[in-house]
């Protein structure tokens, strides 16, 4: 079990009480893909990604980039049991999906560098520490059912 301190618990309530997650979704999957273009091989049925501006104006992405926000979102409400409330989406990506769990810590850190970018001044390194830390709850809890 995680402990949280409660500047731990407002700073990441706060910032996804703050974040567009219809633009930072897209935005950090975007990335990933960009940065990272062994990632693109889970979203083979997305069609086109084969280069940046196909990738960053591609619907499929932005929605899956939206889908994992509120998957965030979901962590963000129940953050004294991300493992339970994960444990099926594990599942799914271990199974069914058969994701490398490394990516998981990818799509963390791209989705840090798109808060970081859009909180500015704000994201100080406690901040960022919090943020991360919460990241690393969740890529924990995804890689839960990994064998």
């Amino acid at each position: 079990m995680v402990q949280w301190t409660d500047f731990e618990r407002a700073t990441i309530q706060d910032i996804f009480s703050k974040i567009d997650s219809a633009v930072v979704g897209p935005a950090a999957l975007s990335r990933c893909l960009i940065v990272y273009p062994w990632t693109q091989r889970y979203f083979g049925s997305f069609g086109n990604l084969y280069n940046a501006a196909a990738i960053t104006s591609n619907p499929k992405v932005a929605a899956h980039g939206k889908v994992v926000l509120a998957g965030l979102e979901r962590a963000v409400k129940n953050m004294d049991d991300i493992k339970t409330t994960y444990k099926d989406l594990s599942a799914l990506h271990s199974e069914k999906l058969h994701v490398d769990p490394d990516n998981f810590n990818l799509l963390a850190d791209c989705l840090t560098i798109v808060i970081a970018s859009q909180m500015g001044q704000a994201f100080t390194p406690d901040v960022q520490a919090a943020f991360q830390k919460f990241l690393a709850v969740v890529v924990a809890s995804l890689r839960k059912q990994y064998h």
